[in-house]
């Protein structure tokens, strides 16, 4: 049982694992297409945020930005797949931060086609941050073994 949840966590990670390699190898000196692409979508996103709380949000360098997603889904990845709740928490905040911004299917009409798309893929990643929730509640959940003290033996003179 316990290689088949280890094989399962890998499997989860592997969408993980993958895009981080992915952007990695890209990455380059102004952080790839990854960043050229989501410099659009916060700049929409933070007027969202503005607008809608009063809250300026604070310039950030997409290339850091990047990098940042790139360690969160790596180490994320590494931890979880070896069963640590620590990995399966960076990959939480990951998703918690990149989803409202990567799947704004917020800004489209519902008879667009890129709506439907983009909500596809934001549904998908809700139940990615689902399963991670689920894996965090089912080991926090399940008892801690408590190793057996020996009784001290008595002294017998």
């Amino acid at each position: 049982m316990a290689f088949c949840s280890f094989v399962g966590r890998v499997l989860f990670v592997s969408v993980f694992i993958i895009s981080a390699y992915q952007e990695f190898s890209d990455f380059g000196v102004d952080g790839g297409p990854a960043a050229r692409a989501l410099r659009p979508k916060f700049n929409v996103f933070s007027k969202h945020v503005t607008t809608l709380t009063g809250f300026k949000v604070p310039p950030v360098e997409m290339k850091q930005l990047i990098a940042a997603s790139i360690a969160l889904k790596g180490i994320g990845s590494l931890l979880f797949a070896f069963g640590s709740s620590i990995g399966a928490y960076l990959l939480l905040l990951h998703q918690a931060l990149a989803t409202p911004i990567l799947f704004d299917f917020y800004n489209y009409d519902a008879d667009r086609k890129e709506f439907a798309q983009l909500f596809v893929k934001f549904t998908q990643s809700l139940a990615l941050f689902g399963a991670l929730l689920f894996f965090i509640g089912m080991k926090n959940s399940m008892p801690r073994r408590q190793v057996k003290k020996k009784a001290p033996k008595s002294k017998t003179n």
